[in-house]
């Protein structure tokens, strides 16, 4: 179905640019060609290598009112040192209409769905109920779509999905859900999800927020996530977050009976900017594994701007626990060559340490990378990878893009 969707796009393309007399339909979107090109497998000397086309479109107001527009997006591509050949993906494809009676908005078609209490690509339906109070409602259902590796998809018509969410609207500092979420395997439920999200902004400078949700089948909570973000003034912004992890694997996976451990993290961050010039930021996060495992790690770096058109970040990192310890610099340099021309390089350079009964190893990666604007609508860019570690004395990896907006 994969290059198939891709068809249907062009096609839909190709019989909207005529509308009926009197008005026009507005088309937009971007043609990305990209072709990459890196190892295959454990062996630095096999390469794989992708020529891919990828097309997003909008079409609006291809009605008098405006109110009813197409989106699509798909790739198509050629792996030449794969037996997979000809592939394609179709990501979504998908009418709108927007403002039915001042209160209904609604989509038909492939299209990705995101609730507080989970996500997916379905080939369905999604309807938004509308001012008709402070709540807002929204109800959506339909074939869960799964990508292959190779290409194609997966699963059958019985592998389906379902959401429904009540969320504030009008608020202009505050925003908040509640959703509920169910997925079907061959016509047993595989997902049975609650979620939740919040969010406030108090006296102008401080901000909280909190998401979370909870897993019906286990009667766990499989994710939250709490925190607050301060900032007194415009150079300086501090951030304090929880984040916790509970894998839940689908009811009918063979994964779901394995004994799996929380994970746990707390962050403390903040970044200040001196000027246009320079800033710098810090944090540290305590990572907790379960079973008394846990780590820190530590992050301290600069942002410079010392002349107009160059810009150097560098960033050093130190882990220390759970799995050995690393420590490494992570740096690159942009310059403005013109307003159309711009190159990158940088370097990365870890050492790190897993175990007692061996000694340090370093990983480090190089890369140069440029883009130049050949028209307003048109730029072509690349870059180029060296990775060297304990596997590899060299791993060259890269891609070229070019870009046309229309």
């Amino acid at each position: 179905m994969g290059i198939k969707g891709v068809s249907r796009l062009l096609l839909c393309m190709s019989l909207l640019t005529a509308t009926a007399p009197g008005w026009a339909a507005d088309i937009h979107g971007r043609s990305s060609t990209q072709f990459q090109t890196s190892t295959s497998g454990l062996s630095a000397d096999q390469r794989q290598s992708e020529l891919d086309e990828y097309l997003r479109l909008s079409i609006t107001n291809i009605d008098k009112a405006g109110k009813f527009s197409l989106y699509g997006y798909g790739r198509i591509g050629q792996d030449f040192s794969a037996s997979e050949g000809l592939n394609g993906r179709l990501y979504y494809l998908y009418g709108e209409y927007r403002g039915l009676y001042d209160k209904v908005d609604f989509r038909l078609g492939r299209q990705f769905v995101n609730l507080a209490a989970g996500s997916a690509i379905i080939d369905g339906a999604q309807v938004d109920l509308k001012n008709v109070g402070p709540v807002a409602f929204t109800l959506l259902g339909g074939r869960d779509v799964l990508f292959a590796l190779g290409g194609g998809e997966l699963g059958d018509p019985a592998n389906t999905a379902m959401g429904i969410a009540a969320y504030l609207t009008g608020f202009k500092k505050t925003d908040a859900e509640i959703s509920w979420f169910r997925k079907w395997d061959d016509g047993d439920v595989s997902r049975d999800t609650l979620g939740g999200n919040f969010r406030h902004q108090l006296l102008g400078s401080l901000q909280i927020f909190a998401n979370a949700r909870f897993d019906l089948v286990s009667e766990s909570f499989n994710e939250v996530q709490a925190g607050v973000k301060f900032t007194p003034t415009t150079s300086f912004i501090f951030t304090g977050e929880y984040y916790e992890s509970y894998p839940i694997f689908d009811t009918t996976s063979i994964y779901s009976v394995f004994a799996v451990d929380r994970y746990q993290e707390g962050v403390l961050r903040a970044e200040y900017r001196f000027d246009d010039m320079i800033s710098v930021y810090g944090g540290v996060t305590r990572e907790e594994y379960g079973e008394g495992s846990g780590a820190f790690v530590w992050r301290v770096g600069t942002a410079l701007r010392p002349i107009e058109p160059l810009g150097i970040n560098v960033e050093y990192d130190a882990r220390n626990g759970y799995y050995g310890k690393t420590n490494g610099i992570i740096s690159d340099v942009t310059y403005d060559i013109t307003k159309n021309a711009q190159v990158a390089g940088g370097i990365d350079f870890d050492v790190y340490k897993r175990d007692s009964m061996t000694g340090d190893e370093i990983a480090r990666r190089y890369y140069l990378a440029g883009k130049y604007r050949l028209a307003k609508n048109m730029a072509v860019s690349g870059r180029i990878q060296d990775d060297v570690d304990v596997r590899y004395t060299k791993n060259i990896s890269g891609r070229v893009v070019f870009d046309y907006d229309f």
